[in-house]
């Protein structure tokens, strides 16, 4: 397993993942955000690949007003329960940290609930305000 930052050569087979783990509904937001974030800052996005090189997890993150904020965290089925999602949700916490947010979130959406107890393993809580308010943005 590799974690490194999104690739232009991962379009395709990052679609095709969030497609492939998420709702319609929750892929069609997940990729309206990906672009943004992609267009104002592609370092919060990190692509985990397998020793094949494929695309099997994404992460999206953000930071608003020096607050981090975990948006959107997809890992293929077949690499569900093997530490994919653990070790994408550590590298983005530290692109965080070496941005010196102040404290990092978790947008508690609908579509991220499931992993909210994955996300609460390492200590980071659901924000607390409607998930509308946070958008993605250059920090």
């Amino acid at each position: 397993m590799h974690i490194r930052p999104f690739r232009l050569s991962d379009h395709q087979s990052v679609s095709r993942l969030l497609s492939t783990v998420l709702s319609e509904e929750c892929c069609h937001e997940t990729m309206e955000a990906l672009a943004r974030q992609l267009s104002l800052d592609s370092e919060l996005v990190l692509v985990a690949v397998d020793d094949q090189q494929r695309a099997c997890g994404v992460i999206i993150g953000t930071v608003d007003h020096h607050y981090g904020f975990y948006y959107r965290l997809a890992v293929d089925w077949h690499y569900q329960g093997k530490g994919y999602g653990k070790a994408l949700i550590t590298a983005l916490g530290e692109r965080f940290m070496k941005r010196n947010v102040r404290k990092i979130w978790v947008a508690a959406d609908e579509h991220n609930r499931p992993v909210l107890p994955l996300y609460e393993s390492f200590g980071y809580y659901p924000w607390d305000k409607p998930v509308q308010m946070l958008k993605i943005v250059n920090g």
